[in-house]
Parts: C-alpha cells; structure tokens; sequence
C-alpha cells in the first residue's frame, strides 16, 4: 500500500511557480478568462476541468477565485456541475508554494474551506470524475461533491499531518459521513491511500471505469439525473443537507411547493396515461 507521504513527493510537493495556461470561454455574460479552470458550457451541464496540469492540478488562490466566479454563474442560473482534472490527475492538493506562507488569518478565513462549502451547496448536483492523484484538498474537493466516479488510476487520500497540519477544509468530518470512523481514521491520521477499488468498496465512488471512459461515464450518470425535475432535484438537495432538527417541517415545506408545480401535474398525468396505454396493450386472458 502506497504511502501518502511518499505519494506527496511525487505530485505537488514540487508545486511551486507555474506559467499559467488557459483560454477564454464563452459564459452567459459574456466572456471569461480562465487560467487555471477550463470550462465548457452546454444547455443542461457545464464541464469544468481543474486545468494545471504543470503542477497536477494544484490548488492556488487564482484557482479558488474562478471556481468562485463558477459558483456565482451557477447559483444565478443552476446547471448540473462536472468537475475533472487535466492530464491524468484530479488536483493533487493544495498549492504548497502558497501554503507554506500563509499564517494563523490565512487559516480562519478558510480559504479552501469556503469554495468546497460553496461547490457543496450548488443548487444542482455536482460530479467528481476523478482519475488519478485526488489528494489533499483535492480529495476535500472530491468529498464535497454530491458523486464521485474513479478511474481504475485513481488514488484518493489526505497526507496533511505529514506537513504539520490537519485537512483542514472538509475531511475531518465528511469523510465520517462518507466512509465511517475507522477508514476516515486510517486516511487522516497513518496516511492510507485509497485506490479505485477500495473506494468503490466503500462507495466513497459509485463507479470505477477504465480513464478513457471517465468522461463518457461521468456525462451518462449526468443524462440520468437530468432526466427528472429541475425543481424537484434541487428541493431533494436542499432537503438532504438540511440538519436533522430541521425535519420533517423542511420537507413537508418542500414538498407543499412541489405539489402546486405545473411539472408534478404534468410528469404524474404522463405516468397514469402511460400504465393505462400499457394496459390496454396488453393480451387479455
């Protein structure tokens, strides 16, 4: 089993200094230059790819300011989210270059810790399709989307003890939610990396393809859930992340605005007329 420190060495331990790479994408408003995030937008689903790849998708602050400036255009006009990482790896972490700098007020404005609570809060669902390194903040970023699919390269884990701090934007408790006590334990405190398949295992991923199907997969669990109501999908999410005190009142109060929507009338007359046509088809005894 590999080392998450030895693992570190190897991705963005390195990571200091980049030549910024990039273009400039179409959006709503009109155009945006992206440096670090590549983004393709569609009707239904925007795609957007950590893309700095010199550094394995290391984190930096201009990274965290675009996926910022996604955030707002998401949250004025909800899309389904796809996040993937250029050449072969998801975001191997944090930038260390910077962090190695910050101090104690870096730390309480949660730099890293407000863009993930963001991304986790988009009115939509959100995919991680993540091939190779997802380390540090980036396995964070992968926890705090709704779907996680792998690669059969992927590596997921959280070496930050072994820089002398903690995963600080998320781990500590969702990886709880995600996986238990005991592995979150073994990922956080000695260092356990995850491959594909132990992730796969513990559903921490809900599926493991082969990298050049990753796309392919991640854009056909997207067509599924976007086969259901918008509204529907995005009161079921405001629902879940609702604390426990909150119910049942959340979800009845949800649901009283679902009830009076065109489309619950409209979907509920499509299945009755469909099981009656059915029905009628069907060779009499």
């Amino acid at each position: 089993m590999p080392d998450a420190r030895d693992i570190l060495d190897r991705t963005n331990g390195q990571s200091v200094g980049r030549t910024p790479i990039g273009g400039v994408h179409g959006s709503e408003g009109g155009t945006l230059a992206h440096i670090s995030l590549s983004v393709d937008e569609r009707a239904d689903r925007v795609h957007a790819v950590l893309d700095r790849p010199d550094v394995r998708n290391a984190i930096d602050q201009q990274l965290v300011d675009e996926l910022h400036a996604l955030c707002e255009q998401l949250e004025k006009q909800p899309r389904l989210l796809v996040l993937s990482g250029a050449g072969g790896t998801f975001a191997s972490g944090a930038d260390i270059g910077q962090l190695r700098d910050r101090g104690r007020d870096d730390a309480l404005k949660g730099i890293n810790t407000r863009i993930f609570q963001r991304i986790a809060a988009l009115p939509m669902p959100v995919i991680a399709a993540i091939d190779g390194y997802a380390l540090g903040g980036g396995a964070e970023l992968a926890y705090a989307c709704d779907f996680r699919i792998a690669s059969t390269r992927a590596k997921i884990g959280n070496p930050e003890v072994g820089l002398g701090i903690i995963a600080g934007a998320g781990a500590t408790w969702r990886l709880l939610e995600l996986v238990g006590e005991p592995v979150a334990k073994e990922i956080l405190l000695a260092g356990r990396v995850l491959t594909a398949s132990e992730a796969l295992d513990l559903r921490l991923v809900s599926e493991v393809v082969d990298p050049e199907l990753l796309l392919f997969a991640a854009d056909t669990l997207a067509d599924r859930i976007l086969t259901n109501d918008h509204d529907a999908l995005m009161a079921t999410k405001r629902v879940l992340a609702a604390p426990r005190s909150a119910h049942p009142q959340i979800d009845l109060d949800e649901q009283a605005i679902l009830f009076e929507s065109d489309a619950k009338h409209a979907r509920m007359t499509a299945f009755l007329e469909h099981r009656t046509a059915g029905k009628s088809t069907e060779p009499k005894k």
